[in-house]
């Protein structure tokens, strides 16, 4: 006999997570399978080189599913202002969010403590069952019912199942769902430092010809610092002593923020793109990165995926409440219906970004130009500005 769920998420990151608190705390029976361990809240005061941006719709998620109170303060850091500029002409856009009536446009948190509180909120609901160090191996899928066996025998049967597990989903692959991809041949590398000057409330971005060059601060004299460029670039700047590094970002680094005081913690990944040529099989669904990868240019990877977390799991209370099918092609169509424009935009969006910005010569000027017709159009810096919020 298969244990038995409403709702099977395979996926135990941020957006997994997410939406099992999410569906929980309403009630749902739900089975949520992760590959790894359960994470415990951190206990070292360190920093870690996994850090999100959150906007403010993200942070009313977390809250209302009562994991944004588990995150201390001292280890969120809200940024209120976005000043982004062309390093090849004079372009540039300034962003504030008290402009829009709001005090940041949201908060800078490190990935593990996001997790860790929302696994502990899930701890305390009676109607969630976590599975962990297991995988999923077979699919079956039938017309009332799904099933899922994990690679250690366990079999789970439910009304839906949601692939939550990241950009290598298996359980996109047992479900035959193709994907499109691209690679940007770049590279990310992301670097902790300390800062001479302490926390800002700006995040920064400077466009170059080679990639973006971006600041996001977090507490006290500490800020990430995201810098993209040709894999044979980024792999150079790796090997690099850490004194070395350091003065070859202070040369690049705004000095009215205080400079660089040193280099703590440096790792690379690369940029690419993907998207689900679908979105949903035979009750079946993908949400966050199983469905669609973005470029972190623009900061909203993770945003995008709670937004997914956000409107499915409205749907899926929506019908349990009325005692409908949670599984049903109807439900899942519309959910689909919902969330593929919009993630198509933010795609385009992203891709324009890189193409304007790192292209020839005359699309890096019209990008130049495109910043600073943004600075002088209040109109367009308002939509700009909601858009980032979430709300």
């Amino acid at each position: 006999m298969a244990n038995s769920a409403q709702v099977i998420i395979v996926g135990g990151g941020m957006v997994g997570a997410a939406l099992a608190t999410s569906l929980g705390q309403a009630g749902l029976g739900v089975a949520l399978v992760e590959g790894g361990a359960a994470p415990t809240l951190p206990q070292d005061d360190g920093f870690d080189l996994r850090v999100s941006s959150l906007n403010l719709a993200a942070e009313r998620l977390l809250a209302e599913v009562g994991a944004w109170e588990r995150i201390p303060q001292d280890r969120r850091c809200p940024f209120r202002r976005i000043h982004g500029w062309s390093q090849q002409g004079h372009g540039e856009a300034r962003f504030d969010a008290t402009s829009l009536g709001h005090d940041a446009f949201g908060s800078f948190v490190e990935n593990r403590w996001i997790r860790a509180a929302l696994w502990a909120r899930l701890a305390e609901l009676p109607t969630v069952t976590c599975y962990c160090g297991v995988r999923p191996m077979v699919l079956r899928q039938a017309a009332n019912q799904v099933e899922l066996e994990l690679d250690d025998g366990t079999r789970l049967g439910g009304s839906l199942v949601v692939g939550a597990d990241g950009a290598r989903s298996a359980l996109r692959e047992l479900a035959g769902i193709q994907v499109e991809s691209g690679d940007y041949d770049q590279r990310a590398l992301v670097i902790n430092v300390t800062t001479k000057l302490p926390q800002q409330d700006v995040s920064w971005q400077c466009f170059t010809p080679h990639g973006p060059q971006a600041m996001l601060p977090l507490p006290g004299h500490h800020a990430s610092l995201v810098w993209y460029a040709k894999p044979d670039t980024i792999t150079a700047l790796e090997q690099l002593d850490p004194e070395a590094l350091r003065q070859t970002l202070e040369r690049d680094f705004p000095a009215r923020l205080g400079g660089v005081e040193a280099v703590l913690g440096r790792a690379s990944f690369p940029i690419r793109r993907q998207h689900a040529r679908r979105y949903t099989s035979a009750r079946c669904v993908l949400i966050g990165d199983a469905a669609h990868v973005i470029s972190p240019l623009a900061g909203q990877g993770l945003n995008l995926g709670l937004q997914d977390v956000i409107a499915l799991s409205e749907r899926l209370v929506a019908a349990h409440r009325r005692g409908q099918d949670l599984g049903s092609a109807p439900l899942l169509d519309a959910y689909a219906r919902q969330r593929r424009p919009q993630t198509l935009a933010m795609i385009a969006a992203t891709e324009l970004l890189h193409r304007v910005f790192t292209g020839a010569p005359p699309l890096r000027q019209l990008g130049s130009l495109g910043l600073a017709v943004t600075q002088r159009l209040p109109l367009a810096k308002r939509l700009m500005m909601r858009q980032a919020i979430g709300l």
